[in-house]
């Protein structure tokens, strides 16, 4: 059920991010993120999440040897896709989590 659910919610973030960028650009992104006070700690608190998000990503695929760089190039380009797919295509991570 929970493999449904990230799935549902990579598609969906994938569909805002396409229409986002379709709109914008990829450089609007930026603009967009320093047109205000508001908007810049929007973007700051996405940085540090994102950035504990891959330090995570990290230690769990060196634990379980796994590639985690083509997850932390699409966290880099994509936000929270990285860790969306990485979370998807663990073949094991809902077996770890009730194991815990």
């Amino acid at each position: 059920m929970a493999k449904i659910i990230l799935g549902c919610v990579l598609i969906d973030f994938l569909g805002v991010t396409g229409w986002a960028l379709s709109h914008h650009g990829f450089a609007g992104f930026f603009t967009a993120l320093s047109a205000s006070p508001a908007a810049i700690a929007v973007g700051a608190d996405l940085v540090i999440a994102l950035g504990l998000i891959t330090v995570w990503m990290w230690r769990d695929a060196k634990a379980h040897d796994r590639s985690v760089l083509p997850y932390v190039g699409l966290t880099a380009a994509l936000g929270s896709v990285g860790p969306l797919a990485y979370l998807l295509l663990d073949d094991e991570a809902g077996v770890r989590s009730r194991t815990r």
